[in-house]
Parts: C-alpha cells; sequence; structure tokens
C-alpha cells in the first residue's frame, strides 16, 4: 500500500506515516456506511441533535489538541487553528438547534385532500476536502448532512491525515454509531471509484477548479448531486468616502487571513483615484507589520501549506513582474527553512497580466486604480470567479445597492471582510462553484425534495 508522509510546513521535518487504504478496504467501509444508512435516516432530530451538541462538546473540550495537529500539518497560526474548532462547535450546535425547523414539512393548498413538501435524506454523501480550514469545511458540510439523516465518506487532503482522523473520532466519542461518518485515506485516483460505488448518492467538494471539474464530471457521468466550492479572485472596492483607516485594516486581514490561504480572502483591492494613494500607503503600513514565524508562537503568520505551493505563489509574482506588475512590498522567498512567504503587495497591474486574472493562494495582495465608482465596479466584475465581493463607503445605502445590485458573487460585505456564518448561506457563482452551504439552505442540498399529494 501506498504510504502517506506528513511535513511540517515550518521546518519541513516529518510528522507521521500513514497508509493508504486499499479499494477492497474502501468497497467494504461504503457498504458499511450504506447500511448504517438505513437505520440512521429513521432516527429522530431529537437524537441526532443530542449527539450533534455531544460532538460540539467534544471539539471545545480538545480544542488545543486539534489545534495543534492543524498546525503541526498544514502550518495555520495555533490561535487560528483554536479559533477554528470553535467554529466548528459552533455549526454543530446550530444545526442541533434548527435542523428539525429546517426540514419540517410544509403543507400546501391543492386540489388534494392533502398535499406536502417533505425534506427526505439521499444516503451516502462523499465529502472532498482541502487542507486549508482541515476541520471547518469539513464541519459545515458533515453537522448539516447528518442532522438531515445522511451519513458521510470523507476524502481529506493528503496533507492532512491526522485532522481527518481526528473528525471521525469527534463523532465516534460523540456517541455517533460507527459508520456514520467515515474517513477514508486514499489518493486522489481513488475517488473516481468513490463516486461510481451505486451507494454514494452525492457528493461535495471545496478545492480547486480543476479539481471541482473532476469531481462534477465523474459525478455527472452517473446523474448525483454536486454542490462545489472553488476558488475565488474576491476583490474589495474602496470608495472615495470610505473610512481609510479602518478599510485598510479590514483589507489586510483578509488578505493575510491563514497566511493568504483562503478561498474568500481578498486578493484584488480597487481603489477610485481620489483615494487610490492615501489608502496604499496605510495598507502597506499595515501589511508591513505582519509578524512572520513559529505558528505555535503569536504571530500573524506562520509557513504556507507546502513548499511547492509557496513557490507556485511566487512563480505568480514574478511572471506578474514580466508582464508590468511591481513589487512595493515583499515578493522575495526568505532564506530560511520552511514554507514561509512575505506579506506581499503588487501594483501597476493591468489586464492579461496573471495577478490580474489568476487566483494566488498566498498572501499577495493585488492593488489596482479604478478611475471612479463606475469603473471600480467594473474591474471588480472582470473576473471568472464569483466567491466574495466587498465594498467600504460611509454610504451603507449605497454600499447595500452596490453588493446587492452590483457586485457579481455569492457573498457580498460592506464594510467587513467576507467571512463564513452558519446562520448564512455561503458559495459561489461561475468558476467559483454552485450550490450552497450553511444556514437552511445548505442542509436543504442533500435531500430528497418530496412531494406528497393525497387525493
Amino acid at each position: 500500500m501506498k504510504k502517506i508522509i506528513t511535513i511540517n510546513p515550518a521546518t519541513g521535518h516529518e510528522l507521521n506515516e500513514y497508509e493508504s487504504f486499499s479499494d477492497e478496504k474502501v468497497s467494504k467501509l461504503i457498504s458499511a456506511t450504506q447500511k448504517r444508512f438505513s437505520e440512521w435516516k429513521r432516527t429522530s432530530f431529537s437524537h441526532r441533535a443530542e449527539l450533534m451538541n455531544k460532538a460540539a462538546k467534544v471539539l471545545e473540550d480538545n480544542k488545543e489538541e486539534y489545534a495543534e495537529m492543524m498546525t503541526q500539518e498544514m502550518g495555520k497560526t495555533y490561535k487560528s487553528a483554536i479559533g477554528e474548532v470553535e467554529k466548528c462547535a459552533w455549526v454543530c450546535r446550530y444545526y442541533a438547534e434548527n435542523a428539525a425547523e429546517f426540514l419540517k414539512s410544509e403543507e400546501v393548498e391543492t386540489e388534494a385532500s392533502k398535499s406536502k413538501i417533505c425534506y427526505r435524506p439521499l444516503g451516502v454523501v462523499l465529502a472532498v476536502m482541502p487542507w486549508n480550514y482541515p476541520l471547518w469545511q469539513v464541519f459545515r458540510f458533515a453537522a448539516p448532512a447528518l442532522m438531515a439523516g445522511n451519513v458521510g465518506l470523507l476524502k481529506h487532503a493528503s496533507n492532512v491525515p491526522g485532522c481527518a482522523l481526528i473528525i471521525e473520532d469527534v463523532f465516534r466519542q460523540a456517541g455517533f454509531p460507527e459508520n456514520t461518518f467515515t474517513t477514508l485515506i486514499i489518493s486522489s485516483s481513488q475517488v473516481e471509484k468513490v463516486l461510481d460505488h451505486s451507494a454514494v448518492k452525492a457528493a461535495t467538494l471545496t478545492g480547486s477548479g480543476p479539481a471541482g471539474s473532476a469531481v462534477a464530471s465523474s459525478a455527472g457521468s452517473k446523474i448525483k448531486k454536486t454542490v462545489l466550492e472553488l476558488g475565488g479572485s474576491d476583490p474589495y472596492i474602496v470608495l472615495e468616502d470610505a473610512d481609510i483607516e479602518w478599510a485598510a485594516e479590514q483589507c489586510k486581514t483578509s488578505r493575510l487571513l491563514n497566511t493568504g490561504q483562503s478561498c474568500i480572502g481578498a486578493k484584488r483591492f480597487v481603489v477610485v483615484d481620489e483615494v487610490y494613494d492615501e489608502f496604499l500607503e496605510k495598507f502597506k503600513e499595515k501589511m508591513a507589520l505582519a509578524s512572520v514565524g513559529d505558528p505555535m508562537d503569536d504571530v500573524d503568520m506562520g509557513p504556507m501549506a507546502r513548499i511547492d505551493l509557496r513557490d507556485e505563489v511566487h512563480d505568480q509574482v514574478e511572471r506578474s513582474v514580466k508582464k508590468g506588475a511591481k513589487v512595493i512590498l515583499g515578493g522575495e522567498i526568505p532564506n530560511k527553512p520552511g514554507a514561509f512567504y512575505p506579506a506581499t503587495i503588487l501594483t501597476n497591474v493591468k489586464p492579461g497580466n496573471p495577478a490580474y486574472e489568476e487566483e494566488i493562494f498566498g498572501p499577495v495582495a493585488t492593488v489596482i486604480k479604478a478611475k471612479d465608482e463606475e469603473d471600480a465596479i467594473r474591474i471588480a466584475n472582470d473576473t471568472e470567479f464569483g466567491l466574495g465581493a466587498c465594498v467600504f463607503t460611509k454610504d451603507l445605502e449605497k454600499g447595500e445597492r452596490i453588493a446587492e445590485e452590483e457586485l457579481n458573487a455569492g457573498c457580498c460585505f460592506v464594510n467587513q471582510f467576507v467571512k463564513s456564518d452558519p446562520r448564512l448561506p455561503f458559495g459561489g457563482i461561475n468558476a467559483s462553484g454552485y450550490g450552497r452551504e450553511l444556514s437552511y439552505y445548505g442542509i436543504r442540498e442533500f435531500v430528497n425534495i418530496k412531494t406528497v399529494y393525497v387525493k
């Protein structure tokens, strides 16, 4: 069997070794999960809620241990990893409290003696998840899916198998029956076989465009439902009446969150000419103060998740410079061990430049000058992506109008960096994917919306 060796990106040292599951073992686990579904779907919402609340407590009781695993496997700062575990507990409690109401049958008046809409689980759902939020990405799928009566299979990223096994163990410790949620330690090449299995009814993927396309194509050939949350190149518009100090702080926070490795992290900063110089000065000042170091320490950024990912980001910076971009901060690989990269700012970026067209999944900000509000909106929407967007203005009515009517993205914020919240739907459009996670929309993605008509 193939071995998976995890590497600490802060030091380059090996952490642990895991053995990939054989196809035969995977098939047996899928069958066991299918069998579990036949029982789990008949459990009450109150019973599921009781277990989901226990899962939240397991997370909180062990948050230091789980946070350290995330920090070791992918370099997330320990303080942000603690916050991630706490957010996972929140989403568990949210769906424990609200799932029954979200999936309550709805009567509809027709010519029948009774007609209603019911929500029933689909069955086994496969989750293909990324490394950047190793626990949160999974729990925001698992909590609603299990509360709806589905059962889950997890194929996690190959550099965070320890986190993947933690998630399975959380549900086990909480009292969920065996095989309600199962981690598969498998390679990407084995995903198609899992999707081909007749027991697997749907799939969700968070990750890159190519990965999403591959899973959607495979699932689509079998007529299986998918939800995709893919990349983003989120634009943040700064208008002439914005609070520049606040805007610069929010933009810095969003760009450097998770060392820049966030789908909804701000990537492109579109600033109107009138306040461009003032914003750039403030933004550069704040970005330059970001501390980088051992992620177990109290720093703003740790390393990126892998050396190859760091090198890919640096290649994008270098290609952007060759196309005319100017580096006004950072842009050089530090001469020390680990996958570290500094906070970086690029200016003079035009259409056709890699920094304009591509998602840069690291701590690199692209600041673009716009003539006015109309031009800023045009530039913001000039992208194949559509995950998040933000506008900064003191005119809240105008900000709301731009967010609601003008920006082409699934999550549009005013005067606050984009973030996910269990109470609000999360997802994108265009190359950023389709479908929604979280809120009552998320729990309804993997159910049979069934019409019942009684004459």
